[in-house]
């Protein structure tokens, strides 16, 4: 099979590697059919963390091809959403609901699963998804080809934005500023508006991406930042500060715009993968009764109330995807979001 590899920062290649087996009972074998490049894929692109030769990515939507003898609720032909972590549903993070740090979970394009095999990453032709039963998602069939980038969005950015939203008590009536206008920071703004928010202010200096925050519920766009943001943000609500704010971008920088854009008893939804030293400052906090509460989003806790709304076409998360390109062109897709010319990328197989 065909999967990419990274080998070095600004160094994405794709390779023949051996097309994966059944190895546990547990295990079933995917065929992909939409892969992507995420935002954080690009932290070891850049060089920003260190790298060692591996496969890479960790979303991915496809059809079961092959299944182990322990495996009964999932058939070979069925339609599946991978979350971006494997859970194993039974340890006590699974139990409460937060199956990203399930004690024996893993990521796709990791090291390793919790048996100690190779993990492979996403953007490949075929996947072994070890623990599939607790892990995967069936997608009620036939699945129409145009659902299919919003499905893939489920497996990371749209249920990542929900996570910050539910993270800060984003309701009805609240007023909520975005931090961020990746594919996350946009499903961030698509989730508030889908649970009711009645204000959903969008940081973002990118007219295409402006375009998006609106057309998913943005009632308002704020291109400056620093003091000059948090003026606009207090213009905006007349003279107020937000009820919530979400942050998706994961720096010392993007925190800090989050943290001082909220009122005092407001609450921060962190859902950036943190690069480049963002901090709490502890103190700011105590004095202002803030509540900073998100992380790795708990993606298949979330599918059940999410997939339903893909569905019916309630909501469109899939607009996020704003170039397709073949596996074959991964190197591609990866310099595309690097220099802003996409915001994010569906990979073909």
């Amino acid at each position: 099979m065909r999967a990419t590899v990274i080998h070095a920062a600004r160094d994405i290649r794709v390779e023949d590697r051996d097309d994966p087996t059944i190895i546990e009972p547990g295990d079933v074998v995917v065929r992909v059919v939409a892969a992507c490049v995420c935002g954080s894929d690009l932290w070891p692109y850049r060089g920003v963390r260190p790298v060692e030769p591996h496969a890479i990515g960790h979303e991915f939507v496809g059809t079961v091809t092959e299944v182990g003898d322990a495996v009964t609720t999932i058939a070979p032909g069925d339609f599946v959403i991978a979350p971006f972590t494997t859970n194993d549903g039974t340890c006590q993070a699974c139990r409460h609901g937060i199956t990203s740090s399930c004690e024996h979970g893993s990521v796709f394009g990791g090291k390793q699963d919790p048996y100690g095999h190779p993990m492979g990453g996403a953007q490949a032709e075929i996947v072994r998804v070890p623990d599939a039963e607790a892990t995967l998602v069936v997608v009620p069939g036939p699945v129409d080809d145009a659902l299919v980038p919003s499905l893939l969005t489920l497996s990371d950015v749209f249920s990542t934005g929900h996570h910050a939203a539910v993270s800060a008590g984003v309701g009805p009536g609240k007023t909520v500023v975005v931090v961020g206008d990746g594919a996350v920071g946009l499903c961030a703004v698509l989730a508030a508006a889908r649970l009711g928010a009645d204000r959903i202010i969008a940081m973002s200096r990118h007219e295409d991406r402006q375009r998006i925050a609106r057309e998913f519920g943005a009632t308002d766009i704020v291109a400056t930042r620093g003091d000059e943001g948090i003026d606009e943000v207090r213009a905006l609500l007349g003279g107020e500060l937000a009820d919530c704010a979400l942050e998706a971008v994961g720096t010392k920088e993007s925190m800090d715009q989050a943290l001082r854009v909220v009122r005092p008893g407001g609450a921060v939804g962190y859902v950036g993968v943190p690069a480049g030293g963002p901090e709490l400052p502890m103190s700011f906090l105590f004095g202002k009764n803030i509540t900073v509460a998100g992380g790795v989003a708990p993606v298949r806790a979330y599918l059940p109330e999410l997939l339903p709304d893909v569905l019916s076409r309630a909501v469109d998360p899939g607009r996020v995807f704003d170039l397709e390109l073949p596996l074959e062109e991964a190197a591609e897709a990866y310099a595309a979001m690097d220099e802003r010319r996409a915001v994010k990328v569906l990979l073909r197989p």
